[in-house]
């Protein structure tokens, strides 16, 4: 599936939209460079998930967890040196539990994410201008 998105607004709308597909016990692995609207899409996610709280980049603490009819659990893999480290702080734990794990910087933690999990690819092609596909999972 691919979904072009014209705006922050558009790119969480496309987060919702994949959201209402995923079940609980998913990965959703996120590729995008810098600035690219990974937050946003899992943002937009996270609303349709009937999460309340405000979602941020979990940069600095690795993973947010977001409680709502179905937890998110918002990992962000920019500072990880390895899937090691991932594993370190109980990532098959978070596999295990009855949420959605939304995992941005997914390319830095490969051999972690699951073969079945649904892979997001946001590229800038403009401005504010994104491409978005969704392949594996439902999204295929």
């Amino acid at each position: 599936m691919t979904i072009y998105s014209h705006s922050e607004a558009d790119t969480a709308g496309a987060g919702a939209l994949l959201a209402r597909r995923l079940k609980p016990g998913q990965v959703c692995a996120l590729y995008g460079e810098l600035g690219a609207g990974k937050t946003a899409f899992v943002r937009g996610a996270a609303a349709a998930l009937g999460c309340g709280a405000r979602v941020s980049s979990p940069t600095f603490t690795i993973v947010n967890e977001y409680p709502g009819d179905v937890s998110v659990f918002h990992f962000d893999m920019y500072r990880l040196a390895s899937s090691d480290e991932l594993f370190d702080i109980g990532w098959e734990d978070y596999l295990r539990r009855d949420g959605i794990s939304f995992v941005e910087w997914s390319e830095n933690v490969e051999d972690a994410i699951p073969p079945e999990a649904v892979r997001v690819r946001i590229e800038k092609t403009g401005e504010t201008e994104r491409r978005i596909t969704v392949t594996g999972g439902d999204g295929e």
